[in-house]
């Protein structure tokens, strides 16, 4: 294990400092400051061993977390990326934009904060960058069979990189001007800078892996054909059927949906040229929805130089504290505050939107709203609670509804799922023999972690059908859930 007594002479638990809010808002550099590397080592030498490692459960990757941790705390990096690697492809994404499920179940957390377990992994990873620990694993053989995986976001590239490093031969398709999916245009450049994600892409067009970007598969190539010329086809597609609110005024200018603003404000930060930008610059702008996406709304719009910024949750305000329905080792509701939230706003819980309210011109102006409180499990409105709220931008991070049923998945005519979601059996694949499913697409919308753990299993489940083995790991059936209540 690490320190035996870590968890006894280190108690606090330590995080990078983020930057000054008034400098962090005038750039879209991330916004941690670099922590004290013998700090990071006391936090890892907290780390337990337990007997039964509640971290693994809670991580869908299986995270070798006290491995990893103990030869943080040693400072032997070599031996902890191996271990890291061992399971997680891309430990510098989850590193930055997990929501760490491991570290609410984390043993250590029964009594006392939880260990760092996700600032030890971007650590380690990045320690591995910068001596030359992270080097293209290109196969030794050649299998023969093709694979095309139709988008690149995490579970794409988990899926592509391990089928590459099986042997197969894998063509990646990605119908933006580049790969990366929401990695690249929806995650903001202040949550990860998008240098991280090209190095990795680097890595694996040298390990063999064909980017085939700019292509819009089932549109610039059908179905039928990527059936023709493949082997198997990875469908990992992103649940992308945005959720939409159907009130008075939604057709007045100047409301939109988060991805269609958020893609453009990455593109911006980068120094390419966006005709017509959605820009929150001067002006009053209202965030419905009180998740991460959210939160990259809120983020962007701050750096953009917004006049105000509101965020809307229809649910109650989560308390700081578990709630006893939800104990540990699950992951809890919580109030969270990301550092979108440090730099200001308003964050108004338990409120619903029932109109939009235009100027002359046909452009919003402003958000009509009423408080509601929860009646046998559904938000109802609160009588004599309604108010108005000034809104030149609106911007709805409300969550999404599946894959786009349009285009390759019509084209393929893959089964769905009660919720919309393309049907796969244990082993990733769908109703149509040698077309797999991974990640939002079979899953529905969820974590980056549950993105790349579902790649690598679908690998698995590909690799077999195309060689009738696999010994590639497979760490979920797509049955699993998270650890909730």
């Amino acid at each position: 294990m690490a320190d035996p007594q870590g968890f006894l002479t280190t108690r606090e638990r330590e995080l990078p400092a983020r930057r000054p809010v008034p400098v962090r808002i005038r750039d879209w550099k991330e916004v941690y400051e670099e922590q004290q590397l013998g700090q990071l080592q006391r936090q890892a030498g907290r780390c337990m061993d337990c007997g039964i490692p509640f971290c693994h459960s809670g991580c869908p990757l299986g995270n070798l977390i006290p491995e990893w941790n103990n030869f943080a705390w040693k400072g032997d990096w070599a031996d902890a990326i191996e271990r890291l690697h061992a399971t997680n492809n891309f430990p510098e994404f989850t590193g930055r934009l997990c929501p760490a499920p491991c570290e609410t179940a984390c043993v250590l957390g029964i009594n006392q904060p939880a260990v760092t377990i996700k600032q030890v992994e971007v650590t380690t990873i990045e320690r591995a960058f910068d001596e030359g620990l992270v080097t293209p694993l290109p196969p030794e053989r050649l299998s023969g069979k093709t694979v095309a995986v139709v988008g690149s976001g995490p579970a794409g590239l988990a899926a592509a990189q391990q089928l590459t490093r099986a042997g197969h031969t894998v063509a990646v398709f990605e119908r933006a001007d580049k790969p990366g999916g929401l990695l690249r245009y929806g995650i903001p450049e202040f949550k990860m800078e998008k240098s991280v994600l090209d190095r990795r892409l680097e890595q694996m067009g040298a390990e063999g892996t064909r980017f085939r970007n700019g292509v819009d598969v089932g549109a610039d190539i059908t179905g039928r054909q990527l059936r023709d010329r493949y082997d198997a086809v990875v469908l990992a597609l992103g649940a992308t059927v945005p959720r939409d609110l159907d009130v008075p005024g939604r057709k007045l200018g100047g409301i939109h949906q988060a991805m269609d603003y958020l893609p453009q404000g990455n593109r911006a930060a980068l120094g390419e040229q966006v005709e017509d930008q959605i820009l929150a610059t001067g002006k009053h702008v209202v965030v419905i929805g009180g998740g991460d996406t959210g939160a990259d709304c809120i983020g962007t719009a701050h750096r953009q130089g917004a006049a105000s910024v509101t965020s809307l949750e229809i649910m109650p305000q989560p308390g700081e504290d578990r709630p006893a329905g939800q104990p540990w080792p699950t992951y809890p509701m919580l109030y969270r505050v990301a550092s979108a939230h440090e730099e200001g706003g308003e964050r108004i819980y338990a409120v619903s939107t029932t109109e939009f309210v235009g100027d002359d011109e046909g452009n919003v102006a402003a958000l009509r709203l009423t408080e509601v409180e929860m009646v046998d499990g559904r938000p109802t409105a609160k009588p004599g609670t309604e108010r108005e709220i000034p809104a030149q931008l609106v911007l709805f991070a409300m969550g999404f509804l599946g894959p786009q049923r349009s285009g390759v998945v019509e084209q393929l005519g893959v089964a769905l799922d009660g919720r919309g979601n393309v049907e796969r059996d244990k082993t990733f694949m769908s109703s149509v023999p040698g077309v797999f499913v991974a990640g939002d697409a079979g899953r529905g919308q969820s974590l980056i972690v549950w993105a790349i753990a579902e790649g690598r299993a679908a690998a698995a489940g590909v690799d077999a059908w195309l060689t009738g083995s696999s010994s590639l790991p497979r760490p979920i059936a797509p049955t699993d859930r998270p650890l909730t209540a």
